[in-house]
C-alpha cells in the first residue's frame, strides 16, 4: 500500500494474540512498513465483531467507519483441496488471486474518490451490517478477559475452563477459540483440532465473502 501513501493514506494492522511474546518473531520477520499493534484483550474484537483474520475496517479522516468488520480478500481456498491430487486446483488459487485484488482495487477507489466510492457505505447500510448485541457474545468476550487474568496468575487450568466456556457462547468466533487452541511452531492453530471444527461448519464459511461491489462469484466443486 506504499503506492497510496502520499493520499494520506495509512495501513493499521492489529494482531489478536494473547500469548506473551507472540506474535512478535513474526512482526519482526515480516518487516512492515506501517504500524503494526497487538491487541492483548481482543477489545478491537469485542467493539467491532471481530470473529476471525484478517478482518478489515475501513476509517476515514474523521474517525468514521466507511466499511464496517469484513473479511478483507482472504478466500477459503484451502478447504477444495482435491483429496486425489493433494492440492487446491487451479481455478481456486487464481479465484483466490482475484479476489484479494478486487478487494486491493476497492480500496484505492475509496482513498481516490471519498465518500463518492460505490464501495463507501450509508450510515443505513453500515448499521444494516453491524452484528446485533447479543448477551451471549458479551458474556463470551468477558470470560476470555477473565480466562487471560487466570492465565497471567498461573491458573491455567480455570483459564481454559474459561476459554472453552467463551468458545461455547460464541462459537463463531474462531478468534477466540484460536487463543487457547493448540498451536504449530509457526504459531498457528491448524492442528487436529481445527480440522475438526473447520470441518463442522458444514457449507457455512470460514471466511465468509465480502459484500462488496465488482467482487467476481467463486468457482464450484461441480
Amino acid at each position: 500500500m506504499e503506492e497510496l501513501g502520499d493520499d494520506e493514506f495509512t495501513v493499521i494492522a492489529v494482531a489478536l494474540d494473547s500469548e506473551p511474546g507472540a506474535p512478535e518473531p513474526w512482526i519482526e520477520a515480516a518487516n512492515p512498513t506501517y504500524p503494526v499493534l497487538i491487541d492483548r484483550t481482543h477489545q478491537l474484537a469485542d467493539r467491532f465483531g471481530i470473529i476471525n483474520v484478517p478482518t478489515a475496517i475501513w476509517i476515514d479522516e474523521r474517525g468514521r467507519i466507511v466499511r464496517p468488520a469484513e473479511v478483507a480478500g482472504a478466500y477459503e481456498a484451502f478447504r477444495h483441496v482435491d483429496p486425489e491430487l493433494g492440492r487446491v486446483p487451479e481455478e481456486h488459487t487464481n479465484y483466490a488471486k482475484q479476489m484479494r485484488l478486487t478487494y486491493l482495487e476497492a480500496i484505492k477507489d475509496w482513498v481516490a474518490n471519498g465518500a463518492d466510492s460505490v464501495h463507501a457505505l450509508s450510515a443505513e447500510e453500515i448499521r444494516n451490517r453491524q452484528p446485533a448485541v447479543d448477551p451471549a457474545i458479551e458474556e463470551a468476550h468477558v470470560r476470555f478477559r477473565l480466562g487471560q487474568h487466570l492465565q497471567a496468575n498461573g491458573r491455567a487450568d480455570a483459564a481454559r475452563e474459561q476459554f472453552d466456556r467463551a468458545s461455547e457462547l460464541h462459537p463463531d468466533s474462531w478468534a477466540i477459540w484460536r487463543q487457547a487452541a493448540d498451536k504449530l511452531d509457526n504459531g498457528i492453530a491448524a492442528g487436529p483440532a481445527f480440522s475438526e471444527r473447520l470441518a463442522a461448519l458444514g457449507d457455512r464459511h470460514y471466511y465468509p465473502p465480502p459484500e462488496i461491489a465488482g467482487m467476481p462469484a467463486p468457482p464450484s466443486d461441480g
